[in-house]
């Protein structure tokens, strides 16, 4: 019945194309070490294209494809070393009997236990270059001092000062000699991780990582980072699915003390560039793709699974989709070729005409995005079960309610004027009937007027269209009239004229969105997507959320908020507070409302986020207020863990 949306090995789309170009430049380039990288938006179908490659090399014994999701690991500690044992796991995993294989194993585990205790005492190659202390060194030092003075006066001795200063130097001792054999414990990583890939008996090792974008600032860099460093060496190949937006938003996070480029690209994305060497980007659907990506959609949803001519047709399509520019879209006559029959079947023909009424409009409104053209679908297909399940699902032409729901989703106005009319005229308006004529007569009078002037007639022996067109003209009419995007919709086919428009009103009725949220509506369901979808993701919305109106944005907050308050455990920040963060930061009045938010919190029943969502509250008038908030759980006894992040903050903040 519904559409799924994850990642998948069946290609719609041709995007084997681009994966079989990743596999030819991995085979053509066997030894040297590489990184490349899938890059596209959010929902274009970077996953699948990582899919297709590693099937591409599936049953070869001499090249080993690992796969790994750096959002799995995200709220590790050290990122660098999860990626590393991680890789190392897989690699034991993947030659279980090689006694080789586990004894280097262990070796370089050996290794990474090093970085860890490194990371302890220098901060890596942080403190080793630049030889400030790391937050773990400043802790270790805090705690020790501390335990000291906590211990009775008359009880110190000239001996415990001996101990404290013996500690301070073997710290500090430690702290030099591990900074100066950093650069030759990163060589002899290195080392160690060729001879594992020796052990295994590997021409090629290809690890694909995906998800990177959807990962916090720190993850991402620390996942690139212990690839550049640790695990480049010959015989090696990364392919990472990443929006590099995302990513050059991830570096300057990390970065933030980095200074404006003088040259024409930024330093983020030089440090992307020197990270990936070889970018594939996945192209947004054009209007044939969308309507061969739709049509393919439907048929292979309607018909029973592994149905031949299910095969037959996305052959053809492939074949169709070679050239794009010349795509007929998988008209009529194609599919009748690729079926050799002269009779479509009805599940094809339906999906053929739902791909024609909805293609234009949903490939401008989604810019080609193949994610949300599915979500879209897959709300459609819910909606006509919901009508089956109440029992007026015969009262419901898909075509129809595809074409309402173009304007639900992409002028919500305007469909809440055709409902209300619907509502109010039983079912068929009278301004819609009207419109719709008027259109078909324009066309008319323009297609005859064309033809005159090529026969070269007068203009005396024609009907003038604007006689034709001379009638009372309702209040909406003549609105929708000077609306270009409302006319291009009501040309599409199917026509309304005389159509019960009350069924289709009342399934496309529901506030809440396919997310789970409560959007009233649904063009707005994307950027909520992206404002619950993490701090990374939330934070390369901030563009879009700048273009929303005062209503659009207030509606967005509340189905953002809703979506926080449906989190099961709030020790631990929920999805879609960062999005909050973002809304908040555009107007005093959004600032506002997420006080208000924090307000309603049971922090006795939280962890310390709520700390950093008020005190990016930086509006005028309400950060004072929010500062007030912040005294109160200060005062507090429910949640110690919040209160004494609040004095943490503010004493860092005195002394800053």
């Amino acid at each position: 019945m519904f559409l799924n949306d994850q990642e998948t090995s069946t290609d719609l789309l041709y995007y084997e194309s681009i994966a079989r170009t990743v596999v030819r430049f991995v085979r053509e380039t066997p030894s040297a070490p590489v990184t490349i990288g899938v890059h596209g938006d959010w929902g274009a179908g970077k996953s699948s294209v990582l899919k297709m490659t590693e099937a591409a090399f599936d049953g070869e014994e001499r090249i080993l494809c690992l796969w790994f999701n750096g959002w799995t690991f995200e709220g590790f500690e050290d990122a660098k070393t999860v990626v590393i044992e991680t890789l190392i796991a897989e690699l034991r995993r993947a030659r279980p009997t090689s006694a080789k294989v586990v004894e280097a194993a262990k070796k370089l585990l050996k290794r990474v236990d090093w970085l860890k205790v490194a990371r302890k005492s220098t901060g890596l190659a942080l403190t080793a270059i630049t030889g400030v202390p790391s937050l773990d060194q400043l802790r270790d030092v805090a705690n020790m001092v501390t335990a000291f003075v906590r211990r009775p006066q008359d009880e110190v001795s000239v001996e415990d000062l001996k101990s404290v200063a013996g500690h301070a130097r073997d710290y500090l001792k430690s702290a030099t000699e591990d900074a100066e054999r950093l650069p030759e414990h990163i060589y002899a990583f290195r080392s160690e991780f060729e001879e594992l890939i020796d052990a295994a008996e590997l021409d090629r090792l290809v690890v694909i990582v995906d998800d990177l974008d959807r990962c916090l600032p720190q993850t991402a860099i620390a996942t690139l980072e212990a690839i550049r460093l640790f695990l480049m060496v010959p015989r090696t190949a990364f392919v990472i699915g990443a929006d590099e937006l995302m990513i050059e938003y991830a570096v300057k996070e990390h970065f933030p003390d980095l200074p404006p480029s003088s040259g024409p690209v930024g330093y983020a994305r030089n440090y992307l560039e020197k990270l990936i060497q070889v970018p594939f980007r996945v192209p947004a659907l054009g209007l044939a793709e969308t309507r061969v990506y739709i049509t393919l959609l439907l048929a292979e949803l309607a018909l029973p699974e592994g149905d031949a001519r299910f095969q037959k047709l996305l052959d053809a399509a492939r074949a169709d989709m070679t050239r794009p520019w010349k795509s007929r879209g998988l008209d009529a006559k194609t599919v009748r070729q690729a079926l050799d029959t002269n009779t479509i079947p009805e599940e094809i023909r339906e999906a053929q005409v739902i791909s024609s009424v909805l293609t234009k409009l949903l490939t401008e409104g989604t810019h080609g995005n193949p994610r949300q053209i599915k979500r879209f679908l897959n709300t459609m297909m819910l909606r006509r079960a919901i009508a089956e399940e109440r029992g007026f699902g015969d009262d419901i032409n898909l075509p129809v309610l595809g074409k309402i729901m173009l304007a639900e989703r992409f002028y919500p106005d305007f469909y809440k004027q055709i409902s209300q009319l619907a509502t109010a005229e039983n079912g068929t308006p009278a301004a819609l009937a009207q419109f719709e004529r008027m259109l078909k007569r324009e066309a008319g009078a323009s297609l005859e007027v064309d033809y005159v002037d090529s026969a070269q007639e007068e203009p005396s022996s024609r009907t003038s269209g604007k006689e034709e067109l001379a009638e009372a003209i309702s209040q909406e009419v003549a609105e929708w009239l000077k609306n270009e995007w409302i006319k291009g919709w009501a040309t599409i086919d199917p026509p309304l004229t005389d159509v019960d428009l009350r069924p289709y009103v009342f399934v496309t009725r529901d506030k809440r969105g396919s997310l789970g949220g409560f959007t009233a509506s649904a063009h707005l369901e994307a950027v909520v997507e992206r404002l619950t979808a993490g701090k990374l993701v939330a934070r390369g919305a901030v563009q879009e959320v700048a273009r929303l109106s005062p209503q659009e944005a207030d509606e967005v907050f509340t189905a953002v908020t809703d979506y926080v308050m449906q989190a099961k455990d709030m020790r631990s920040e929920p999805p879609g507070v960062q999005g909050l963060i973002v809304l908040s930061e555009q107007s005093s009045e959004l600032g506002r409302r997420l006080l208000e938010f924090a307000k309603t919190l049971d922090i006795s029943k939280t962890g310390v986020w709520p700390v950093g969502m008020i005190a990016n509250i930086k509006a005028p008038g309400v950060a004072e207020e929010a500062a007030a908030l912040l005294f109160e759980w200060s005062e507090q006894t429910g949640n110690a863990k919040l209160k004494n992040a609040i004095k943490l903050m503010g004493s860092i903040g005195k002394r800053n």
